[in-house]
């Protein structure tokens, strides 16, 4: 552009050396302005973070740095205030603003003991947590870090178009310094004036300003518009990866259901203390972060820690084993009794909820059913993928049973339970061997070897586990299920935003090339065909960050 500009003023043709500069810096502005407000989107995430706390030395407030916070330390929250670090709650409750984190405007109430997270907002009352993660490890530095960095991984399409623009913008000049000179040696009235404006008009034409500007800017727009509704993408290659997802595989516990289980039914064999076998249960399952356990604690109440634990085992996919005064002790599923030879005479595959075999000493002693409820969109999420011709299939360490009843209940295609995790490799395995690509959801720390083979791994951020986050290539903040097909329609206009502009591009390029090569197009037309299309692909590419998906 800048030697077109210097060749037209050279030559006398000032308004047209004026305008190419122009609308070159105004397309220059377009681009500025489209790549603040996409930055604007993920800044907001960054203005989560506070830089100080209030940690209580010797039962007195002391300012500090969030950085220099340690694990152990207890920092005050005031009401309205912003918690820097991941912790644990050692006030009775506290309510919690946890947009930040979630995109849900609904209070959140924690209880002592539970987890909270940098980002959320004390709502009330004075409240005390206990520092568990250092400040560069907490949840909301980690998501920053994935959106941060999302920029690098560059799509197939931006990369070629990178690659094409340094091959071709010097060819461009060599081929526009040969239509100046080499019609001398050709043309008997060769007009050098004529020719060099030919060969400007060549080089304007030619400049790939739309696409170098338009192609990435496309994409960065799809992270920002992402990044609003609450879908981290780690880079834009994933965009165009998530558009052509044909099998969506999910797990069932905390994607599609709530993760909060409730105890149903408990029954205990006459010949063992009912009281007794819960007070064991209970305690072994105090070792397990499992959502049964949780069920299971508050069905039974208070941990009687006087009980003495041996040998406390987690058997992956089966249960917890421990030794209890020389006697065995088993909590797990009926593979589990299976696999230590526990006889029972109970045909458990008509029991359509989630259950928990127990046997002590050698001995069945029992069940208990546990249920979780279905997410509020989870139906609406298979009904959406069903419009885009995308597959679902659920797959789920639970009972068959109920994994087949909340499969039927939401219309997914196929279901599979009793998997360990081994298991749900070898299924998503089994459709990539039919050349489909796949896009696995999940939150739990078995499910990050699915996550990390599948085309593209999907995360629920809100409650997923930290080795399912740092696999995933997408992160879904508020653990809604629905932002799957947002994801994919998401990544499906990206790209086609991205291919109308790179044919704009090229066809309008084309026509004028053609035309001043003929010597029809002025300085002119040279300009629309460079910097008007670029402003037209600028201000298509800004339009996916006002869509709503």
């Amino acid at each position: 552009m800048g030697i077109a500009t210097i060749g037209a003023f050279a030559i006398g043709e000032y308004p047209e050396g004026v305008a190419v500069m122009l609308f070159y810096a105004v397309g220059e502005v377009f681009q500025s302005m489209a790549v603040t407000r996409a930055k604007g989107n993920i800044k907001a995430l960054l203005d989560q973070r506070p830089d100080e706390v209030t940690v209580m030395e010797n039962n007195q407030p002391k300012t500090m740095k969030a950085k220099e916070a340690k694990i152990g330390d207890v920092i005050q929250l005031k009401p309205g205030e912003k918690l820097a670090l991941d912790g644990e709650l050692l006030s009775d409750s506290a309510s919690f603003n946890t947009a930040a984190l979630t995109g849900e405007s609904k209070p959140d109430t924690k209880n002592k003991g539970e987890a909270v997270l940098a980002g959320m907002i004390n709502m009330n009352s004075i409240a005390l947590v206990k520092v568990n993660t250092a400040y560069e490890d907490s949840k909301l530095s980690k998501i920053l870090e994935l959106v941060q960095n999302a920029t690098a991984q560059k799509a197939p399409t931006e990369l070629f178009i990178r690659k094409f623009a340094k091959v071709y913008t010097p060819i461009v000049v060599f081929l526009a310094i040969g239509i100046c000179l080499l019609p001398y040696f050709f043309v008997s009235d060769y007009q050098f004036r004529d020719w060099l404006y030919r060969a400007l008009i060549f080089l304007v034409i030619s400049c790939p300003c739309a696409l170098v500007i338009s192609i990435p800017l496309g994409y960065f727009g799809g992270i920002g518009a992402a990044s609003r509704n609450g879908i981290l993408f780690k880079g834009s290659n994933f965009l165009d990866s998530i558009a052509e997802i044909q099998n969506v595989v999910m797990d069932k516990t905390g994607t599609m259901t709530e993760g909060v289980f409730k105890v149903q039914e408990v029954s205990i064999s006459p010949e063992f203390n009912k009281e007794e076998i819960l007070q064991l249960v209970n305690v072994l399952e105090s070792k397990s972060t499992h959502p049964v356990a949780t069920a299971i604690h508050n069905y039974v109440g208070e941990i009687n820690h006087s009980i003495p634990l041996e040998n406390v085992e987690e058997i992956a996919g089966h249960g917890l084993k421990a030794t209890i005064n020389g006697k065995e002790l088993l909590v797990g599923n009926f593979k589990l009794m299976d696999k230590f030879n526990i006889p029972y005479d109970l045909n458990h595959s008509n029991i359509v909820y989630t259950v928990i075999a127990v046997a002590y000493d050698k001995k069945f002693a029992g069940y208990i059913t546990i249920a979780d409820s279905i997410k509020e969109d989870a139906m609406e999420t298979v009904d959406k993928l069903h419009k885009m011709n995308v597959k679902a299939t659920m797959l789920s360490g639970d009972k068959s049973t109920v994994v087949k009843y909340v499969a039927d209940q939401l219309g997914i295609d196929n279901a599979f339970g009793d998997l360990l995790p081994e298991d749900k490799v070898n299924k998503v395995k089994e459709i990539k061997a039919r050349n489909q690509t796949v896009a696995f959801v999940g939150d739990g720390v078995n499910d990050a070897p699915v996550v990390a083979l599948s085309d593209v791994g999907i995360a629920m951020g809100g409650l997923g586990s930290d080795a399912t986050i740092e696999t995933a290539d997408v992160v879904i903040q508020d653990d809604k299920p629905s932002k799957i097909p947002m994801a994919i329609n998401i990544g499906k206009q990206t790209k086609k935003i991205v291919w109308q502009n790179i044919v704009l591009a090229f066809a309008v390029k084309a026509v004028v090339l053609i035309l001043g090569a003929g010597g029809l197009a002025t300085m002119w037309e040279a300009v629309f065909a460079d910097v008007g299309v670029a402003l037209l692909a600028i201000l298509n590419a800004v339009r996916i960050q006002r869509m709503k998906f």
